[in-house]
Parts: C-alpha cells; structure tokens; sequence
C-alpha cells in the first residue's frame, strides 16, 4: 500500500527552528518526485518545496528560500524539510507530496502529485 506519514510538527516561536519527516511505503527511492505543501486556514494549499529522485534537484518557493531546506534519505525511506528562522506567516498544515510517474520537472502544482500524507500541524508565533 503507497502510503506517505508526516511528523514533526508543533510550536515554536519566531526565529526558532523546526524539522519535519515524511516517512514513505515503498521505498522512498520509488518515488520520482516529491515535495512539501502547506496549507493554512482559509487559504489554499501552497508549495513549499520539491526534491527529485537523484536528491541533486530542488525546488523553493519564494515565501521560504534560504531559510528552508528539502531533503530525502533513501536508505531510511524519508523524506526531511528542515525549517530555520520560522515566521508567523509559517503557520499551517503541512503535507508531504510525492509522485508516483516522472514528470521531468520539479513540478510545484499539487495535481500532478499522486499521493499525499495526512498532515502534520505547524504554529509559530511572534
């Protein structure tokens, strides 16, 4: 069964630093693509960031570039985000993503992601 599990999340003031794992069934290695989204309340789901298979590429959005970072460790089947100097604006649910078929590109829609994980809440504040 494809199944993607998030942990990690929780509270932490502005400037604090949190990490994220999404824990991948089958082998994280199988996934051409993946990546981390985030929603907040009332808002739409958001692209954080995207890895590809080769752990070479990555993908930022505006909102966290150079203070997030993606990563993914195929011989533990997780996938990691690494998030420094947290902001407020941070706050929201955040998803881990991967895709199942290549694509060719570090793609930040989230339709052209196939599988999805449950969630892991996080909540910064000033």
């Amino acid at each position: 069964q494809l199944q993607l599990v998030e942990s990690g999340g929780g509270s932490a003031q502005a400037g604090d630093s949190l990490s994220l794992s999404c824990v991948t069934s089958p082998r994280t290695f199988a996934w051409p693509l993946m990546a981390w989204f985030r929603q907040a309340a009332g808002k739409e789901r958001e692209f954080v960031a995207a890895i590809g298979r080769p752990n070479i590429n990555r993908k930022y959005s505006g909102a966290v570039q150079g203070r997030f970072a993606i990563s993914r460790d195929n011989a533990r089947n997780t996938m990691y985000l690494e998030m420094n100097n947290l902001k407020p604006e941070d706050t929201a649910v955040y998803f881990c993503a991967a895709r199942s078929g290549e694509l060719g590109r570090l793609s930040p829609v989230p339709a052209d992601y196939t599988h999805w994980g449950q969630g892991t809440r996080v909540t910064v504040s000033a």
